[in-house]
């Protein structure tokens, strides 16, 4: 509403956003997409060239900036407007009331709920997913504990208590005291990169890619393969498109629930301009690191890219002093950004399947926290990171299309805000126009008394 304030100071709310929306991610692919896109460019570059180094860092910009901050920012406006405005449920099918009226609360509302529980559900699994393997990997790099099915699935359940006793303190508690201190930790983590690293090295690959990726960010939107044959766009872009639709359900509905008291002008530039600028350094320094350190011979991370992604980040330590100080860090901050998003997405899934507005029963936030741990695990026993990337794209196929519904209801509602808004304008001018005529008319008749007074 107009009156309300911020739930949250900005410094809590970004690290909210941040810790949610990208997280684990950031830490799996952060040097490991850049070095993945150098030994294997897209069409036409030659492998471990200038122009693929080039590439490499422009196209983790791309995946990582302004497209996917701008679909949560969609879902987020979208859910905050109809929760806290217009007093909905906080479900998704109540974005579609402007659409499809009174049906929102029928039939088509459910399959519209189910299919972004669905969504949400494989989405946040898939990551945790994510999260489990390079936190093994973590394990056995630090301590010597060898990867395998056992250790993750040890690593889930851990995480499952952590997250179950932050989730059930609330968000003002546990998941925004967890962020906060998230953020921190990460920024120690980019610091220390980035000191102990090539420092100029990062600061001009930042400046570069910058600029590269404004001036080519049309023609990478709208590329495709259709002469060549070339998987690369489907391995990358699209994925990458499928798995911010599929998390657009969780993070847009945490987003909303955390932005209470926000302008649309502050939304927008706090969801959308803010945490690219912070993906784009952060792939500066840890992309921008392995790039260094491969091209000039510190370490070949090529070969550490055929034993899995999840070991270029630590292999990469090597390259830096005091390789064990950061990997232990890195290995605590995968841990907090599991339970972070976990944490975040079992309230929002909570509150997705159910009717009643507020804080969903602990009862129905602890059976979401069991089941994506036991689709986490079960994602990984079928086949690991190939499964995780199978599933997402098969959960976000039909979230695609009901955005394309949200964005068109959601215009239509800012339309009609718009319009009453504007007639409200025109109607207190009116009001002041003829209050200051009958001021003016009423200042001349008293001169006029005054002047015919004898």
């Amino acid at each position: 509403g107009e009156d309300a304030e911020p739930d949250f100071s900005n410094a809590s709310w970004m690290s909210m956003l941040f810790a949610a929306g990208m997280g684990i991610g950031l830490v799996f692919w952060g040097a490991a997409e850049p070095i993945s896109h150098f030994v294997k460019p897209p069409e036409g570059l030659a492998p471990q060239s200038m122009e693929a180094a080039r590439a490499s860092m422009r196209y983790a910009f791309f995946h990582w900036g302004l497209h996917p901050w701008a679909i949560y920012a969609l879902i987020g406006l979208a859910m905050a407007w109809f929760q806290f405005n217009r007093n909905g449920r906080g479900l998704i099918s109540d974005l579609l009331q402007p659409i499809i009226g009174a049906h929102h609360r029928g039939w088509m509302g459910t399959v519209v709920n189910v299919a972004a529980v669905v969504a949400t559900a494989i989405g946040v699994a898939t990551t945790l997913g994510f999260g489990t393997i390079q936190i093994a990997a973590g394990l056995h790099r630090v301590f010597g504990i060898r990867d395998s099915i056992p250790v993750q699935l040890t690593i889930i359940a851990v995480a499952f208590v952590l997250y179950m006793a932050s989730t059930t303190s609330g968000v003002n508690r546990g998941i925004k005291w967890l962020s906060n201190f998230n953020l921190g930790l990460a920024a120690v983590l980019l610091a220390l990169v980035m000191v102990l690293g090539p420092t100029g090295f990062i600061f001009d690959t930042f400046t570069t890619t910058i600029g590269s990726y404004l001036n080519s960010l049309v023609t990478m939107s709208l590329r495709m393969s259709p002469f060549s044959g070339s998987t690369w766009v489907a391995d990358w872009t699209i994925f990458y498109w499928a798995w911010w639709i599929a998390w657009a359900p969780f993070v847009g509905s945490f987003i909303a629930r955390v932005s209470r008291g926000r302008s649309i002008r502050e939304f927008v530039l706090g969801v959308v301009i803010a945490p690219s600028v912070l993906g784009f350094l952060w792939f500066s320094v840890f992309g921008g690191t392995a790039l260094w350190s491969q091209i000039f011979g510190h370490v070949d991370l090529a070969q550490a890219l055929g034993n899995g992604y999840e070991t270029v980040l630590f292999t990469m330590f090597d390259s830096l002093p005091m390789p064990m100080v950061l990997s232990v860090i890195a290995l605590v901050l995968l841990m907090i950004f599991f339970v972070t998003s976990a944490d975040s997405a079992v309230l929002v899934l909570a509150t997705m399947s159910t009717e009643e507005a507020g804080d969903p029963p602990l009862a129905r936030r602890m059976v979401w926290g069991v089941a994506i741990a036991l689709i986490a695990g079960v994602l990984l026993l079928a086949g690991g990171l190939t499964a995780l990337q199978g599933m997402i794209t098969i959960a976000a196929l039909p979230f695609a299309l009901l955005m394309l519904l949200v964005m068109w209801s959601l215009y239509r509602v800012l339309d009609m805000e718009y319009a009453l808004q504007r007639r409200r304008t025109q109607r207190a001018r009116r009001m002041m126009d003829a209050w200051i005529e009958r001021e003016i008319a009423a200042q001349e008749e008293t001169r006029d008394e005054a002047a015919r007074a004898p």
